[in-house]
This record gives structure tokens, C-alpha cells and sequence, in this order.
């Protein structure tokens, strides 16, 4: 078992008292085994293409009329204190904070309108596209779960669905699990509190050779493993926990030290003078890590990003998160298409809901549930546009509002998933929809 912890993990909670943290430990899943985990995939087959989401959940709900939906000619109590910035698609403008963003927003689409929030602090919309009231019996799957259970893994030795999400006492904070589809499609997560150990920033040389003398360990130990026989022995379940816990793939993926200086700075990385205790970790590396993950045979991976829960000083912190932000998702979205991935994975960023058009008494936004945002790239989809209008205040969808099951039905369509190819059954054998049956992928993008 690989453990690397963060030895700043942040120790701050968002406003209903639920404490954050991060973990980055490869093979510790809980209290059952790897091939337990696995079982449940024994009848899925690989497609031919590799289709992947990288999903940002933007954690505590970020300000959309900061960001994407400024209203410049609203009441000072309601616009806030930056300006919008026009684009290089005409007729779109962004905060002045994003302007990596706006110089390429010819490959991004904000969604202005989210319109069927929760008020709560619960991310279960953003990974399920359901809400997590009235539950089928088991729970409602995660997005990562389904396309393990409809397409299974890539290649032997790399799982379909990774988790890079912060946790609370070992389990995810506001993740998901596998819900009705069984345990054996969960993610798999790489662990620890946070991810600092692989960013090649202020390493030593001795640490560095003890991350090439582990791979070789793990490498000779394979060789020794698949040559004693045993392996034989073993259930294809195990053989595949086997894999993965020892695939020098999956390794290389979680090793962004392979990278070179240029690319680890165009992503940035966490800001080393934000005080302990003081939010969640912005940890832009790990959407580095989402793309070497995808590349390496991942067909979805969570990156829980930040903290936004921003019920005090809005304006001041935002001037500090949004431009490392801006840095890291358009790094990630220029590197998808400089890569030749654009086509094939489609990227989301949104939180749990949107933020009061009202400033409070503190200089910040409280929740809103009628209207939130969220950012869409990459897929295939046609982007350079904009979809939703809110009224004066940001407050309201006048036009186009958006849903969260059409933007799921979007992402699976994106993935070659087809939710019509077998029927499910929740713990109780009832047939179950993964998302509202009738929903459409959304017109605007396909």
C-alpha cells in the first residue's frame, strides 16, 4: 500500500460544521478486498473508444453572478465589485478575474441557468444528476459507477472510475457511492490527506529516487508474482485487483513528476501563503493528474476543487481563488485539445448551488438554490456559446433554464453510454431510471 499525506491538510469546515480533507493512498478501499470491489464488472465489455468525464465539484457553491453572470447595471447591493470582460466569442462576457477564460472561451459553454438545485451541502446532483430525497433502495449510482458498470475498464490494471475527492473521516464529503449498481463499482482511490507529495515541486533528490526504487519494486514483484503460478490460481476478480495494485500504468498516472517544468506551471499549483485552516485546499495539480489519469485508461475521475462556500468576504476571496482557477481549468482544456482529446472527454465544473443576488451584511453570498452555473467543455460538444438568461438580479432562469438531468444525459451520450441497453433494478428488484425517464441530451451542444 502506497500512503503519501499532506502534511498542511486543511482543517477549516464549510458552514453546516462538516470538516474536509484530502487523501491520496493507492489500494485502501475500506473494509472489503480489491476483488470484492471488482466482482460486480465480471460481464462488462471494453468498447472500442475511449470516451471519459473529468468532473470539478466545486464544493460549498461558487458565485455565479461573479463569475459567469455579472450584472453590471443592477443596484451596488446586488452586482458586487468586479467588471465584465468581453471574450474572443462575441457577445460573451466573463469576469474580469478569468481572463485565460475569456481569451479562449471559444472551447468552454457556461450554463447560466441551473435551475433544479438543492439548498443544502450535498454535491449528490452534481455526481448523480438526482436528488438524494426519496432514494431508490440502495441509492441513486454515481456517474463514475455507471460507466463501470455499462463499460467496464479500459485495459487490465487501470480502474474505470477514480475518485480524487477530499474526505471526511475516510469517506468522501458530499460523494456518492455506488448506490443500487454495488459496491464492486466504486471508485478506486488513491489516498492520504492531500496530494502535495506529487507535485515535483522543492523534492529532493533522495525522494525522487525513492519513488523510481518503488515502481521497481512494484514492477520485479509483478514479474515475480505472474511467474510463480499463483496467479493462476486466482478468481478473475483478484487477478484484476492484482492488476491494478501493481500496474506500473496506474502508477505513472498518479506520478506527475513525468511531466516537464513547463506543464506543471501552466497548471500552477496550491498557493503556499494560504494560511492553515483557511478553506480547502486549492490543489490544481490534481487536474493534471484528472488528464494523466484519463490518458492512462480512466473513463471518469472526480476532482473535488476548493472551497466556495463564501458567506464573508466574497470580493476578497474571490480575487484570490478565481485567477488560480482560471489558471488551472483552462490549462486542463487546452491541454485536452493539444493533445487530441478534446473530442473524447468532456469536462464539467459546478457546485451544489448558486449564491444570493443580495450581498449580506458581511460582504458575502449566502445559498440560492433557484439558480446556479456550471462550466462545460470538451465532449464534442459545440462550444463558444453561452446558454440561460437570469433577470437583472441573477436571482431567477428567464430563458433556456437548464437541468441536472439534462446535463447527465448529455455526459452519458458524450461517453457512448446507452441507459436504454439494460434495465435496472434497485436492492429492492424495482426497475429504476438512472436518470428521469424521456430526458434528452441537451440540443444546444450536440
Amino acid at each position: 500500500m502506497l500512503k503519501i499525506f499532506d502534511r498542511q491538510a486543511s482543517k477549516s469546515k464549510f458552514c453546516d460544521g462538516q470538516s474536509r480533507r484530502t487523501f491520496l493512498q493507492i489500494g485502501a478501499l475500506g473494509s472489503l478486498t480489491l476483488p470484492q470491489l471488482l466482482q460486480a464488472e465480471a460481464a462488462n465489455g471494453v468498447t472500442n473508444s475511449h470516451k471519459a468525464v473529468i468532473m470539478v465539484y466545486m464544493c460549498g457553491g461558487p458565485p455565479h453572478q461573479d463569475m459567469y453572470d455579472l450584472k453590471p447595471d443592477a443596484p451596488a447591493e446586488v452586482r458586487g465589485e468586479f467588471s465584465p470582460v468581453k471574450t474572443n466569442v462575441p457577445g460573451i462576457e466573463i469576469c474580469e478575474l478569468l481572463p485565460r477564460m475569456a481569451s479562449m472561451m471559444d472551447k468552454f459553454v457556461p450554463i447560466r441557468t441551473m435551475a433544479n438545485c438543492q439548498s443544502g451541502h450535498t454535491g449528490f446532483q452534481c455526481f448523480t444528476g438526482n436528488i438524494s430525497r426519496n432514494e431508490p433502495a440502495g441509492g441513486w449510482p454515481h456517474i463514475g459507477s455507471v460507466a463501470s458498470r455499462f463499460q467496464g475498464p479500459v485495459h487490465d490494471g487501470v480502474p474505470p472510475f477514480v475518485s480524487l475527492c477530499y474526505t471526511t473521516k475516510h469517506q468522501p464529503y458530499n460523494e456518492p457511492t455506488a448506490g443500487f449498481l454495488g459496491l464492486g463499482h466504486s471508485s478506486f482511490r488513491p489516498s492520504g490527506p492531500g496530494k502535495d507529495d506529487l507535485v515535483l515541486k522543492d523534492i529532493t533528490t533522495d525522494r525522487l529516487d525513492d519513488r523510481k526504487a518503488l515502481l521497481a519494486s512494484v514492477d520485479s514483484f509483478r514479474r515475480q508474482w505472474d511467474n510463480s503460478g499463483q496467479m493462476e490460481g486466482m478468481d478473475s476478480f483478484s487477478r484484476r485487483a492484482m492488476g491494478i495494485l501493481t500496474s506500473s500504468d496506474l502508477f505513472k498516472a498518479l506520478d506527475i513528476s513525468e511531466e516537464t517544468d513547463a506543464t506543471r506551471e501552466r497548471y500552477g499549483y496550491q498557493d503556499p501563503t494560504k494560511p492553515k485552516g483557511d478553506g480547502a485546499p486549492r490543489v490544481p495539480q490534481n487536474l493534471l493528474l484528472a488528464r494523466r489519469l484519463v490518458e492512462a485508461g480512466v473513463r471518469v475521475v472526480t476532482v473535488n476543487y476548493s472551497f466556495w462556500d463564501w458567506h464573508g468576504s466574497n470580493f476578497k476571496i474571490a480575487r484570490e481563488e478565481l485567477p488560480i482557477f482560471d489558471q488551472g481549468i483552462t490549462a486542463l482544456v487546452e491541454d485536452l485539445h493539444e493533445r487530441g482529446m478534446a473530442d473524447d472527454v468532456s469536462v464539467v465544473a459546478w457546485g451544489e448551488f448558486g449564491r444570493t443576488p443580495t450581498i449580506n451584511k458581511n460582504a458575502g453570498r449566502d445559498h440560492w438554490p433557484r439558480v446556479s452555473s456550471a462550466l462545460l467543455a470538451g465532449g464534442g460538444m459545440k462550444t463558444g456559446q453561452v446558454l440561460g438568461t437570469t433577470d437583472r438580479l441573477a436571482g431567477e432562469a428567464v430563458d433556456r433554464p437548464v437541468l441536472f438531468e439534462e446535463v447527465y444525459a448529455t455526459l452519458y451520450r458524450n461517453m457512448g453510454i446507452n441507459l436504454d441497453t439494460e434495465r435496472l433494478f434497485d436492492f429492492r428488484g424495482r426497475p429504476q431510471y438512472l436518470i428521469p425517464s424521456g430526458t434528452k441530451p441537451i440540443d444546444e451542444l450536440i
